[in-house]
C-alpha cells in the first residue's frame, strides 16, 4: 500500500512523512477520526514507510522490497497488531495473534474496517470484541526482545477505546515507558472513549470524514457502478465508505422499498382504497424491522422530493430510478404537505415500534397520504 492509494487526507500524509524526514517520530501517534475514513490504511501505510528498505523520493514505500512484500501479508516481523478479540471455552485469555487468520482476511475483504462486518467473524454472535488485559501482558513480553531486522518496532492498535480499564492501564505503563525501538500507532474512531491517561501521551492527528464526491469516485472506479448513483450512495453514508459499501449490499432491498414507495403514492393519488390496503398487507408482511426501515427510506424521498421543486442538482441525492420518478412526482410535495407527511411517518415508526399491528399502522397512513397527497 502507497500513501498515494488512500483517498484524501493529504495533510496527514504529508505530516508522516515530514515526521520520518526530519527524524522526529512520536513515540505513540494516535489516528482518530470517524470510521470508514481508512485511519487503518494509513496507520499501514506509514508502518510500512517506516520499514521499507527503499523508499521512494516522493515519500512513499517502493512497494518491492522484501519489507513492504512482508507488510503486505502482515508478515513483517517488527510490526505487531493489536485488535478486539472475544473469549471463547477455549480461549479464556485470547490474544489478537489467536484470530490472526481471520483478520488477515477481514483487513483484505474490508481495508476501510467496518467493526460491524468484524464482529461477525466470530462464534458467538452476540458477544462484542474487547481488547483484554492478556493482550497487554503479551505485548509486553513481545516488545522486550530486539527489533531484528529494522529501526523501529511499530505497534498499531484497532480500536484502543475497546480496552477494559485493566488493559488501559497495563498499556499505559507501556507508553509511560517505551522501548527505544517502539513506536505505538493507535487507530481510534471514538477518541474521547479514550482512558484520558492514555490520549495525552499520545501526539493525536485527526482524520476528518471523507467528501461525498470522494467516496462517489471510490465506487465508481473500483465497483464500476454509475455516478449518480454512487453519489447518492455517498451523500447517505456521511462520509464513511463501509457505509457506502453496505448500501450497495442493501440495493436490492432499496429496490424493494421504492416499489412500495411508488405503489403508495400512485394508489393514494387514485384514490384506490382497496388497493392501498392490500398494499397495507403487503408491507406488514415484511416484519417490524423492516417496516421501518421501509418509513426512513420513504422520509428521505420525501425530503429529497421537496428539494427537488428548487431546481439546484447539486443539492439532490437521488439515484437514477429514483430521480425518473422523482421527475413528476416532485409537484406534489410542497411546503404545504411535506412536513406534515414525515410527522406521519414518524408516527408510523412510533407506533410500529411500539407492537402497533403493523396492518392497521400502514392502513391509517395510507388513508392519510390521500388526504396530504392532493393537498399541494
Amino acid at each position: 500500500m502507497k500513501f498515494s492509494q488512500i483517498p484524501d487526507h493529504e495533510n496527514v500524509k504529508r505530516q508522516l512523512r515530514d515526521m520520518v524526514a526530519d527524524h522526529r517520530i512520536p513515540h505513540a501517534l494516535l489516528l482518530h477520526g470517524p470510521a470508514g475514513i481508512g485511519k487503518f490504511l494509513t496507520a499501514r501505510t506509514f508502518s510500512q514507510y517506516l520499514h521499507c528498505q527503499s523508499p521512494l523520493p516522493e515519500g512513499e514505500p517502493c512497494g518491492e522490497c522484501p519489507a513492504c512484500r512482508q507488510h503486505e501479508s502482515f508478515n513483517h516481523v517488527d510490526s505487531l497488531y493489536v485488535f478486539p478479540v472475544v473469549k471463547t471455552e477455549k480461549l479464556k485469555a485470547p490474544v489478537s495473534d489467536d484470530y490472526m487468520t481471520e483478520f488477515k482476511e477481514f483487513v483484505e475483504a474490508s481495508p476501510f474496517m467496518d467493526f460491524e462486518r468484524w464482529t461477525g467473524y466470530f462464534d458467538k454472535k452476540n458477544a462484542q470484541p474487547v481488547i483484554y488485559v492478556s493482550e497487554s501482558e503479551a505485548l509486553e513480553q513481545r516488545l522486550s526482545v530486539t527489533t531484528t531486522v529494522s529501526k523501529y518496532k511499530t505497534v498499531i492498535i484497532w480500536l484502543p477505546e475497546k480496552m477494559n480499564e485493566q488493559t488501559a492501564n497495563k498499556l499505559l505503563k507501556l507508553i509511560e515507558e517505551p522501548f527505544s525501538d517502539t513506536i505505538f500507532i493507535l487507530v481510534s474512531d471514538n477518541a474521547k472513549a479514550i482512558l484520558p491517561t492514555i490520549y495525552s501521551r499520545c501526539r493525536p492527528i485527526e482524520m476528518k470524514r471523507l467528501s461525498d464526491e470522494t467516496i462517489a469516485s471510490y465506487l465508481t472506479s473500483r465497483l464500476a457502478i454509475d455516478p449518480q448513483d454512487a453519489l447518492a450512495m455517498a451523500h447517505i453514508a456521511a462520509g464513511d465508505i463501509n457505509s457506502a459499501l453496505r448500501a450497495m449490499d442493501a440495493t436490492s432491498v432499496s429496490r424493494m422499498f421504492f416499489d412500495y414507495f411508488v405503489r403508495l403514492m400512485r394508489l393514494a393519488y387514485q384514490r384506490d382504497v382497496k388497493a392501498l390496503k392490500e398494499w397495507s398487507t403487503d408491507l406488514a408482511a415484511l416484519g417490524r424491522e423492516q417496516e421501518i426501515k421501509f418509513y426512513d427510506y420513504a422520509q428521505r424521498l420525501i425530503r429529497e422530493n421537496f428539494v427537488y421543486n428548487f431546481r439546484v442538482p447539486d443539492l439532490l441525492y437521488l439515484n437514477r430510478e429514483e430521480a425518473g420518478f422523482s421527475k413528476n412526482f416532485a409537484r406534489f410535495i410542497t411546503e404545504n404537505n411535506a412536513e406534515k407527511i414525515i410527522c406521519e411517518m414518524d408516527r408510523a415508526i412510533t407506533d410500529i415500534a411500539g407492537n402497533a399491528n403493523g396492518k392497521i399502522v400502514n392502513f391509517d397512513f395510507a388513508i392519510k397520504m390521500i388526504i396530504l397527497i392532493k393537498n399541494f
